[in-house]
């Protein structure tokens, strides 16, 4: 079955395709490779949602975030987490001004649109919850009085899956709130050599990200993309298709936890967004099938035996998906 004969294309995508290849190109500049994952990130920002990039010291998780943030013509924070980080240092704090003789709210660093969270798991519990409401409500309380946040707003968190000495395991609640869990590999020979050239030559030693990175995206430029994401067509069988793979994993022997009801709407959004990028006003299951590890991995968790014996969670979410009857 052709699915381009079955679904005209109804929506012009060649402006978003246009920004999307400008941003991989500022990328390309300073990331060598990683080409999959300046995508999910991509995606990530068309879908409207958070993203935890994994990986140990070294494969350039901050890097990519920060090159993410330079490439766009929006704000941008960085909150570096420590043990000793307090909600108020990310959110803000009421100030008390005696001129005014009243309290006056000072905003955190979270106010702005990209939001770099190095080291998210460094910091307390306490700390870690006070990212709860704005990441899901784009909103600050305090006092009673809530603080909306500017469009777009993304936090992209980094974390180091192997020292756990000074760290804190984030809680559920908190993952089911990004939208993708991005695991960073180790590069390939061919590119540790390319990341060698680049710095052995002059110009490497300048890694300025502000003059090498141009900002090619606007905000009313992501605007008017999320729009026609929007409008991505999705069949009611590939809807189903969805929600039969996040169910999968509320019942599958491997794993004591499931997918939250949020993972099938994130892997709805991101499934468009991606589509998009490829220049499609259809979603296709080969689309679905791809976004499955990233979406599920960090909202599911493996039974005591199955981590015992060696098992990973990705592993598991590719079973599910192998098994599941693809439709056509």
């Amino acid at each position: 079955m052709d699915k381009t004969d079955d679904f005209p294309q109804r929506t012009d995508f060649s402006g978003l395709n246009e920004s999307v290849q400008r941003i991989k190109t500022e990328f390309s500049k300073v990331v060598v490779g990683q080409d999959a994952i300046i995508e999910l990130l991509i995606t990530a920002i068309l879908a409207d949602g958070h993203v935890l990039i994994e990986g140990v010291p070294g494969v350039a998780k901050t890097l990519m975030a920060k090159s993410l943030a330079a490439a766009l013509d929006t704000g941008f924070g960085r909150i570096q987490f420590t043990p000793d980080l307090m909600p108020s240092d990310v959110l803000g704090t009421s100030v008390f001004h005696p001129s005014k003789t009243q309290f006056e709210f000072k905003k955190g660093p979270v106010f702005s649109n990209i939001i770099l969270i190095d080291e998210i798991n460094r910091a307390p519990a306490k700390t870690q919850a006070a990212l709860f409401e704005v990441m899901e409500e784009r909103q600050v309380t305090n006092d009673g009085v809530t603080y909306p946040m500017e469009e777009p707003f993304l936090v992209v968190a980094t974390q180091n899956p192997i020292e756990q000495e000074g760290t804190y395991r984030l809680p559920e609640a908190q993952l089911d709130r990004f939208l993708f869990k991005i695991l960073v590999p180790y590069p390939s020979l061919e590119e540790e050599i390319r990341i060698l050239n680049s710095h052995h030559r002059p110009e490497g030693r300048n890694r300025d990200l502000s003059t090498i990175i141009s900002a090619v995206v606007s905000t009313a430029s992501i605007a008017e993309a999320r729009a026609l994401v929007h409008g991505v067509h999705v069949e009611q069988k590939l809807l189903e298709y969805m929600a039969k793979l996040v169910t999968g994993t509320r019942n599958n022997p491997f794993l004591f936890l499931g997918a939250s009801p949020r993972a099938s709407v994130a892997l709805l959004k991101s499934s468009k967004a991606l589509a998009a990028i490829r220049g499609r006003d259809f979603v296709t299951p080969e689309d679905i099938q791809e976004l499955a590890v990233p979406v599920l991995c960090h909202r599911v968790q493996l039974t005591a035996e199955r981590e015992m014996e060696g098992h990973s969670v990705e592993g598991v979410i590719k079973q599910i998906v192998q098994k599941l009857e693809v439709p056509r």
